[in-house]
């Protein structure tokens, strides 16, 4: 099972840059970036702590982050057009000399939208188009020329060069919806991420599973990604995204957890392992563990 780890986009980028060069340097195998433009906050909330772009802290990391895989966790379909996208996420590639992971959902953090004026639509309707930005993301990615005459996004006979070091480049997607999400992962998708424990990340494998089996496709082409927040030695929180650990003993059984449901790699945010030396620390207690 691979180790990666998830640096918060809500911190400078020379924190993000320590984060991701120890985890270079100690054996980790991939750094994961957030896209959003703004923290995730409801009417009346704080809303002004700096959040970095995603698309411009994977093109740094790639230059000066030597081995690891970069990727995204996950660029949001609504916001930004496949074809620019299947351009950038090329670019990308060739900057880190075929290492990117493109990571793609179909969006739906509320308050970036409704700031920046972006429609953000129904669900079906989301997922709709979701699909049909999928299709011109591989065409660019992968064919010479790309048309795709849908509703949502016309391409006419599109170019994207240089193409990805990758031929074909990883495409990620991040979805939990059981019905039509992990379909489309299932017809789509390299690699699959959700949040999740074991036993929640176990119940929606199985479903994918499923999924694959309908379409045809062999379940073991998907590679499955998972990241829950991690507490090296304290309290865990009871309230908010799902956590593991709490003391390396009880961590080490998470982990251990995780490798038994078949995850091929685990992602770990940072956003609970302290700051500076503490972080560097409890990001070496992980890796011994993994």
């Amino acid at each position: 099972m691979r180790l990666s780890i998830w640096p918060g986009a809500g911190q400078s980028f020379a924190d993000v840059l320590e984060v991701s060069r120890h985890a270079e340097a100690t054996g980790w195998a991939g750094v994961w970036f957030a896209d959003h433009f703004m923290p995730n906050t409801g009417p009346g909330e704080d809303d002004t702590w700096p959040v970095l772009e995603c698309g411009s802290v994977v093109a740094a990391l790639a230059a000066v982050v030597p081995r690891v895989r970069i990727g995204t966790l996950v660029y949001g379909m609504t916001y930004r057009h496949p074809a620019v996208l299947a351009n950038m996420a090329a670019t990308v590639d060739r900057i880190s000399d075929g290492r990117f992971v493109l990571g793609v959902g179909a969006g739906w953090q509320i308050n970036e939208h409704q700031q920046y004026g972006i429609e953000l639509p129904p669900i079906k309707q989301r997922i709709d188009r979701f699909v049909e930005g999928l299709l011109v993301l591989r065409g660019l990615l992968n064919d010479p020329r790309t048309t795709v005459d849908g509703r949502y996004y016309q391409v006419t006979d599109a170019v994207n060069e240089p193409k990805p070091v990758q031929r074909p480049m990883p495409l990620l997607i991040g979805a939990k919806g059981e019905k039509r999400m992990l379909r489309v992962v299932a017809e789509h998708a390299d690699e699959w991420n959700c949040w999740g424990r074991p036993d929640l990340v176990a119940h929606k494998s199985a479903v994918l599973d499923e999924h694959c089996a309908a379409v045809g496709r062999d379940p073991r082409a998907i590679k499955r990604t998972a990241q829950a927040l991690v507490v090296v030695d304290g309290p865990v929180p009871a309230d908010g995204p799902p956590v593991i650990g709490g003391s390396p003993a009880r961590l080490a059984e998470d982990v251990a957890a995780y490798a038994e449901i078949g995850l091929d790699e685990l992602i770990v945010p940072d956003g609970l392992l302290g700051t500076g030396a503490e972080r560097l620390k409890a990001m070496d207690v992980i890796r011994g563990i993994v």
